[in-house]
Parts: structure tokens; sequence; C-alpha cells
């Protein structure tokens, strides 16, 4: 595995001349493909061209055009440049076993196998198996219906990154599934001791929708029962109040007329 890590940015300047810009940058790098095969570099560009370059394999600076060659030369006659180039590629040096050893550790990835629609396809359907977050680069997808492997009608993506040092592939699969056909999305790579099957389930994705569609129902049904157990109890409030009132109307009643069969 090769790697390549800009460890420094030493300087970045602009230069102006009248109405044009010029622009150039120092870079210092290390690369390496193991803990013992580093090269550093130390670059002047000018213009997107390179000028000057120290190499540690050389270990001397070299020039590119005529003025820079002259400049090369003299950097390398101070052997405080010299120093310094050698104490830069040190440090470069002690830092890359730890750079290294974090960047070889594999990542597992996280995979989703799904069927999806394919409107531009001759298949009504197309698989989709889809793989991220995973470390290093290279993975195997393997596409298998009944555990023999299928070779036709399978597109797959390049590996993608992520930005973050991971990794995302994904691949297709366009066939129309017989009933009962078991199909596989087989996945290879360094995190794992060995391929990794992942299988479609038909009843998943219709077992998630009858879900989802009896949740609706159950908090529909539930927002009714709610609806009718407050107006039921409203209503049984407001009739007994009505009788409690009509009760004492009553009662008022038969007292008057009691006091004036007395009278």
């Amino acid at each position: 595995m090769h790697i390549r890590c800009t460890l420094l940015l030493t300087s970045v300047f602009l230069l102006f001349s009248r109405a044009d810009a010029y622009f150039g940058y120092g870079l210092i790098r290390c690369l390496f493909t193991s803990k013992d095969d580093v090269v550093y570099l130390a670059q002047i560009y000018f213009n997107k061209v390179l000028q000057v370059q120290y190499n540690s394999t050389l270990g001397k600076h070299v020039g590119y055009t005529e003025k820079m060659k002259e400049v090369a030369d003299e950097l390398n006659k101070n052997k405080r440049f010299l120093e310094q180039e050698k104490k830069n590629e040190q440090e470069c040096r002690t830092n890359i076993p730890l750079v290294f050893n974090v960047l070889s550790r594999p990542v597992e990835p996280t995979v989703k196998l799904r069927l999806v629609e394919s409107p531009e396809s001759k298949h009504p359907g197309m698989f989709m198996c889809s793989v991220y977050n995973f470390y290093p680069k290279h993975i195997k997808l393997t596409w298998l219906r009944d555990g023999k492997e299928a070779t036709t009608d399978v597109t797959s993506t390049e590996e993608l990154p992520n930005g973050n040092w991971l990794y995302q592939i994904h691949s297709y699969l366009e066939i129309i599934p017989k009933p009962g056909e078991n199909i596989s999305c087989m996945v290879e790579h360094a995190s794992l001791m060995e391929p990794k099957f992942y299988d479609w389930d038909p009843t998943s994705e219709a077992q998630k929708n009858k879900i989802a569609i009896g949740v609706a129902g159950l908090l529909l049904g539930l927002m009714f029962v709610l609806s009718g157990a407050v107006f039921y109890k409203r209503n049984t409030t407001s009739e007994k109040h009505d009788k409690h009132d009509l009760l004492n109307v009553s009662i008022c009643n038969l007292s008057n007329y009691i006091s004036e069969f007395k009278d």
C-alpha cells in the first residue's frame, strides 16, 4: 500500500508585478510505503512549475532551471540548510509509524441490501448493495443467486472516498427474482476474517409497510377512542348537572305545596 502524507506546508507567498500576479509556494512532505521506506521532499514551486527541490534520497538540493541550479548549489554549500533538512527528515521518520498504524487499521463496512425501482432498466426492479465506511480502499462485492455467482446484468461504482479516509461503493443487480429465490450480496474485505453474506429478505420490506400501516391505523383509532371518551364524559357531566337542578326544583316546589296545604 502506498501512502503519501503531507506533514507540513512551509510557506505560501504571492508576488505581484504590475497588472500580472505570480504565485509561488513551498511544500514539505513525506512519502512512504512502509515504516522504513521513507522519502522526504522539500519543494519550491513558482507558477505551478517546480523550481528547486531537496530529496532525502539524494541528500542535496536540485534546481530545475538555470537560475535555480545556481541557488541549489549555494544551498548545498550551506551547512545550516542541510542540517535543517536532516532534522526535518528525522521528524518525518519519527511520526510515520504512528500515521502508518492509524491508516493501516482496517474498518469493517456497513452494508445495506434493498430492492429499488429502475425506470431506465429493462427489468421492473433492481437490487442495490450499498457498502459504507470501510478502510482500506480495496473491496470485492459478489452477487449470488441461490448460492451461485451472478455475472450478467451487474454494474458497480468505483470505490468512492468519503473525505475522512473511509470509502463507499454501490453494486447493482438487474433481475426479476423467482418465487423463493435467494438473492445475496457477498462482501470480501481486509476487515473481515471471511466473506460476509447479506441476504435479501422479500418479506422484510412488505412487513415494514404493514407495520407502518398498522401503527398509523392504531394511532388513528386511538384518537377516535379518546375523542369519544372526552365527548361522553362531557355529556355525562352535563346530564348529571341537569338532573340535579331538576331535583332541586322539584323538592322546592313540593315544599311550597306542603306549606300552602298546612296554611
